[in-house]
C-alpha cells in the first residue's frame, strides 16, 4: 500500500516513515509543505495519505487545507489527518462531502501502534475514522444537543446501532419491520445533518455524535 506523508517534523516523519515499512507499507514520499504534497499526490497517485494539520510556511492550517485541496483534484484520495490540532472548518469540509476515506486522528490521544495502522487501512479502503474528540468541536460549533430532534423511537435505534448491530438484529431487537429500521435510520442521518451519500460513512458519524452526547 503506498502512502504519501505531509509532515514538516523530520523525527516524526522519520519514524512515521520507519513504523509504516514495517507493517507492509510502502512510503513513497514525505513532503514538508503544501505545495510538495500537492505535487507528490499528483505524482504517485498514492493509496492514502497521512497529513498534519499546520504546515510550512505560516503553520496554520496549511496541511489540511492541502488535503481538501487534493480530494477536490482527485476525489478518490484516502486522507487521514493525524495532528495535534482541530481545524474546524477544513475538518467540516473533508466529512461534508460524504465519499468516506477519510481520518483525523489526534496524535496525542493514539494509544498503541495496531490502532493507528488499522485506521490507515481502514481510511484507504474507503472507511471513515474519526477521533470522538474531533467529533465533540465539531458538534459543538452548533452550541445545541445533536439529538434534540430525534425521536425516542430514532433514539432506541440510534443506540442500537452504536452497539454495532445491523439493521435486521435492530429490527428484531425493537419488534419492528425492516423497513421501518430503514425509516428510521433515514430520518435520523436527515435530522443530524449526514448527507444522502455513502450510508457507511454517515452511520459512523451517526454512532460518533450519540457517543458523544452520551459524554457530555
Amino acid at each position: 500500500m503506498r502512502v504519501v506523508i505531509a509532515e514538516d517534523n523530520v523525527l516524526l516523519s522519520s519514524g512515521l516513515e520507519l513504523l509504516l515499512g514495517s507493517k507492509g507499507f510502502q512510503v513513497v514520499a514525505v513532503a514538508t509543505d503544501e505545495p510538495g504534497f500537492l505535487a507528490a499526490v499528483a505524482e504517485h497517485r498514492p493509496d492514502v495519505t497521512i497529513v498534519d494539520v499546520r504546515l510550512p510556511p505560516l503553520f496554520r492550517d496549511e496541511g489540511i487545507r492541502a488535503a481538501v485541496r487534493a480530494r477536490r483534484r482527485q476525489p478518490d484520495l484516502p486522507v487521514l489527518v493525524l495532528s495535534q490540532y482541530v481545524e474546524q472548518d477544513y475538518a467540516g469540509e473533508l466529512l461534508a462531502d460524504g465519499r468516506g476515506g477519510v481520518g483525523y486522528l489526534l496524535k496525542d490521544r493514539v494509544g498503541r501502534v495496531s490502532e493507528f495502522t488499522e485506521a490507515v487501512r481502514a481510511v484507504a479502503a474507503g472507511g471513515t475514522v474519526m477521533d470522538p474528540e474531533v467529533i465533540a468541536q465539531l458538534l459543538a460549533r452548533s452550541g445545541r444537543d445533536p439529538l434534540a430532534d430525534l425521536t425516542a423511537r430514532e433514539r432506541e435505534v440510534l443506540a442500537l446501532m452504536a452497539q454495532g448491530l445491523d439493521n435486521a438484529t435492530i429490527g428484531q431487537r425493537l419488534v419492528i419491520t425492516d423497513n421501518a429500521v430503514h425509516k428510521h435510520i433515514g430520518n435520523i442521518f436527515a435530522k443530524l445533518g449526514l448527507q444522502p451519500t455513502d450510508s457507511g460513512h454517515r452511520r459512523v458519524l451517526a454512532v460518533l455524535t450519540y457517543l458523544n452526547s452520551r459524554q457530555a
